[in-house]
């Protein structure tokens, strides 16, 4: 069989423990057909084959996140600003300030999520006072992780309330000394206030929603992400709101493998979303590209232990077990695969009981069922999960929150949050995520960096050594264990003969860069199904055409998606210096940054 492109002269991590290494691949159509030496892969070229050098960088299997809510956030990734890898707070303002001068309205700026307040060099998100002073007029919401939104006054007014707005049920509208609200809103810890206030917004129209999904999924590929699985989410009903995602798969348009879960949209009422669902539509149900992977992660909302841990830990009501009975035992006689939120060892609990009851009456046997985040899970359920045949995805969502976390638990109970080495260790299948966009930032390469350092983005040191992975462990849980969960052992996730041809040319070697480097890393040529979706640096004349962001006031135009801190701080060196702007640059060196000089200039202020 000839080949239709070669890929040659890198260094090939296979993920293939027969055969870990290589020096180039061969793909026909959406396979890889060969992979070894330079001299092996070779034999397959034909006068038509198209050849890639390498130029000896990297290549690792595609990235897949377990755990992203990709569609519901494609719908809005062109509204929203972010402040995402942004290290400081004065650059944070600065973006909203020019943002707001450029959005008309009714439309508002939004910041959803991706960053923390531990990220800034300033240890602090931006105050009110901040927020009103640079936005005075146009609407502004800011979502910090799930405890808190932050709105100026235009947000407020908009949004309605007022003196007399009574607080929903664990949440609370903060109101000064006279009762009027302050424009602080707080989960506690039921983070459905900080949801609705944010479905008060605008909506893009559907081609708008269409040209965002695009450069959302492009801006992934960027990161290396090739393939997802989508939690769905609260706002998202099946089929209503994934019309956008249908008409892309339909029309071949996409640039990620989408595997996607049905999250109950209706207190009280999950066990009719379920059945409803399992008359149009069945688990595989689908393509390679494109297709349902059950249910989830919101099974019954009686369970949700939102995860804010600034807040005390939430007791699910009495009516947990019955509820969720109902709905898992239905999944079970079904054969829907099914996942549940869960991040405190008392749900896993709990949940586990009515697992091992529906277990023994309509057996599991082999169902890909599996908990979502399961930080505080304890030895003896981790065994319990594998006894069920369960696996649990995790997510560097205390990459985010583990200072918060310390500050209520204290650092040795953060040691073991999540507890990953024992899961691996129990032989329960293990996969890595984000839980983006609207807690942690979508960029895998923080995730990595926190499996293999133990770091908050923030610099805390939460883990020992001895309870981080090393860097072979951490990708595999990105790329050949993230497969279990969708159904696809064998199909992917590997770089082998007979897989799709899914990979990534890495920035840098990911195997040998210093551990701080790791999350600065980025994809300099990203290709699914042997197609070219992103192309970067040397690769950039193989990048597909992207339409430009709509609207053309959209934050994506002006200031793409993750920023890097290399980025800002030319943006900062500009603003700055115009006059020296082309006489030095600014380059990182870990956790410094280091100026080079060619002319002295005595007001940059780093």
């Amino acid at each position: 069989m000839n080949a239709d492109s070669i890929f040659f002269n890198g260094l090939f991590t296979t993920m293939d423990s027969q055969k870990p290494e290589a020096q180039a691949i061969a793909v026909t159509g959406d396979r890889i057909i060969k992979v070894g030496t330079e001299k092996e892969v070779m034999a397959f070229k034909s006068a038509t084959t198209k050849m890639i050098d390498l130029k000896g960088k990297r290549v690792i299997p595609g990235l897949i996140d377990s755990h992203i809510h990709v569609i519901r956030g494609g719908l809005n990734y062109n509204m929203e600003l972010r402040w995402d890898g942004v290290e400081s707070v004065s650059v944070a303002l600065r973006m909203l300030k020019e943002q707001a001068q450029r959005t008309p309205a009714p439309q508002w700026v939004r910041v959803v999520g991706g960053f923390t307040a531990y990220q800034f060099a300033e240890r602090r998100i931006p105050t009110l006072e901040e927020i009103n002073e640079v936005s005075p007029d146009v609407p502004v919401f800011i979502l910090h992780l799930y405890d808190r939104a932050l709105l100026n006054k235009a947000a407020m007014k908009v949004c309605g309330f007022t003196k007399d707005t009574p607080n929903p049920p664990g949440g609370e509208i903060v109101k000064d000394s006279n009762g009027n609200p302050t424009g602080l809103i707080l989960a506690k810890p039921n983070a459905m206030i900080l949801y609705s206030t944010l479905a008060k917004g605008p909506k893009l129209p559907l081609d708008y929603q269409i040209n965002s999904t695009r450069h959302f999924m492009r801006e992934l590929n960027r990161l290396g992400v090739t393939g997802v699985i989508d939690a769905g989410g609260g706002f998202q009903n099946y089929p209503e709101d994934y019309e956008v995602i249908h008409k892309l798969a339909g029309e071949k348009q996409l640039t990620l493998r989408i595997a996607y879960n049905l999250f109950t949209q209706k207190p009280k009422e999950e066990l009719s979303d379920f059945k409803h669902w399992a008359e149009v539509v069945k688990p595989g149900q689908g393509d390679a590209y494109y297709k349902h992977n059950g249910a989830g992660e919101m099974l019954v909302f009686s369970a949700a232990d939102f995860e804010d841990f600034r807040q005390p830990r939430p007791d699910m009501p009495e009516s947990m077990e019955q509820d969720l009975e109902s709905v898992v035992r239905f999944l079970a006689e079904k054969r829907w695969p099914f996942r549940l939120h869960a991040t405190y060892n008392e749900t896993i609990e709990r949940a586990l009981n009515v697992f091992e009851k529906v277990n023994r009456d309509v057996p599991f046997d082999g169902i890909h069922w599996f908990f979502d985040h399961a930080e505080t899970i304890s030895q003896k359920n981790i065994e319990r999960v594998k006894a069920l045949g369960g696996g649990i995805a995790v997510q560097h969502r205390m990459a985010y929150q583990g200072e918060f976390f310390v500050e209520r638990y204290g650092i040795d109970e953060a040691q073991r949050t999540p507890p990953i080495p024992e899961m691996l260790k129990a032989g329960v299948p293990v996969g890595g995520g984000t839980d983006a966009t609207r807690v942690a930032s979508y960029n895998p390469w923080v995730s990595l960096y926190w499996l293999v350092t133990g770091k908050t983005v923030g610099g805390l040191k939460m883990y020992p050594d001895e309870r981080c992975l090393s860097r072979e462990q951490a990708l595999k849980l990105w790329t050949l264990d993230n497969t279990w969960f969708s159904n696809e052992e064998g199909l992917r996730g590997q770089l082998k003969e007979n897989q799709l041809a899914d990979f990534v040319v890495v920035s840098d070697d990911y195997m040998k860069v210093h551990d701080e480097q790791i999350k600065d890393l980025y994809s300099v040529l990203t290709v699914v199904g042997g197609k070219v979706v992103h192309g970067g640096g040397d690769f950039i004349g193989l990048s597909p055409e992207l339409p430009p962001p709509m609207p053309d006031w959209s934050p994506v135009k002006y200031f793409g998606g993750y920023q890097n801190r290399w980025a800002n701080s030319l943006t900062a060196q500009r603003k700055c210096c115009t006059q020296h702007v082309e006489t030095k640059t600014v380059r990182y060196s870990l956790e410094e940054a280091v100026l080079d000089w060619s002319l002295g200039c005595s007001c940059w202020a780093f």
